[in-house]
This record gives structure tokens, sequence and C-alpha cells, in this order.
């Protein structure tokens, strides 16, 4: 863990902030590529009534876009959460180097989301993905951040 992660996480965690206060679920995302930030985007599910619309789908699609590019070969991912098996796929597939993240996916399933637990350590060693790991960086203000959005009156879940 560096310095510049924990500043990109800080990025994440207030862009779920800001889905948060938007009536979205408590994810976040930042996607960086040469100490730069490419995108960054919030869960939008509810928004957007599109169950894939996840942060880490949205900044990657974002990205994507930006770079005008299906290739992310070189960024660095960071998620307020473990990325879902679908997010990690996606990563995979953009061929996105590095994933950081905060929480764990075993965290969102104790919050109430229905999670597939199936760790993305375990998802690098079933499809010998070469993605490199970084967890439970801020993981102390990431949960912190669960537990009052936990108490919202108008919090949804999927």
């Amino acid at each position: 863990m560096t310095n510049d992660d924990e500043k990109f996480m800080k990025i994440a965690l207030n862009k779920a902030k800001q889905g948060v206060e938007n009536k979205q679920t408590p994810f976040g995302c930042c996607i960086v590529k040469n100490g730069k930030v490419i995108t960054s985007a919030h869960n939008v599910v509810w928004k957007t009534t599109d169950i894939t619309a996840h942060a880490e789908i949205t900044a990657i699609r974002k990205a994507c876009k930006k770079l005008k590019s299906i290739s992310l070969k070189g960024c660095t991912l960071y998620s307020t959460t473990e990325p879902c098996p679908m997010c990690f796929s996606a990563c995979h597939w953009a061929g996105i180097s590095r994933i950081v993240y905060g929480t764990s996916i075993k965290d969102a399933k104790k919050f109430g989301f229905k999670e597939l637990v199936i760790s993305d350590k375990k998802m690098l060693t079933l499809g010998g993905i070469a993605i490199k790991l970084t967890p439970g960086v801020l993981r102390k203000e990431n949960l912190e951040f669960w537990k009052q959005w936990s108490k919202r009156k108008d919090k949804r879940t999927y």
C-alpha cells in the first residue's frame, strides 16, 4: 500500500458518498493510469434500473470511452468494496493491471447485499489471472461509511 493508494481510495469513497446522497448504494470506484485519475463513478443501479450498473462497471465504461479503447492495461481500479464476480470479470476483460479495495465481499453481504461470496483472490487462482490485488486500503473508513449508510431510512440493497 502506498500514500497514492490512500489518496485514490479517498476519491472512490467520496464518490460512494455522493452516490448515497443520490439515493444509490454505498459503492464507489476510481480508475487511475500513470498516477492520474481517468474517471470515478458510484453505483447507479437504482437510478438506471440496471442491475449491472455497479460502480466498477460504470467507471470501466467511462474510462474506455475516455481513452477510446477497450483496453485499460496499466490502469489501477480503486473500489470501496472488493469487486463482485461480475465486476472482477470486467476488470479481467478490460486488462486492468491492479485492483485496490477497502472492504470485502463478505462485508457487503453482512450489510444485506446478495453477494456471491467468491473472493477476487479465488477468481485469480481459478482463472489464472495476473491482476495484482491490494485489499484492505482504508478498510476502517470504508466500514464506518457502511455503518452510517446502514442507519439511513432510505437505504436499499439488491
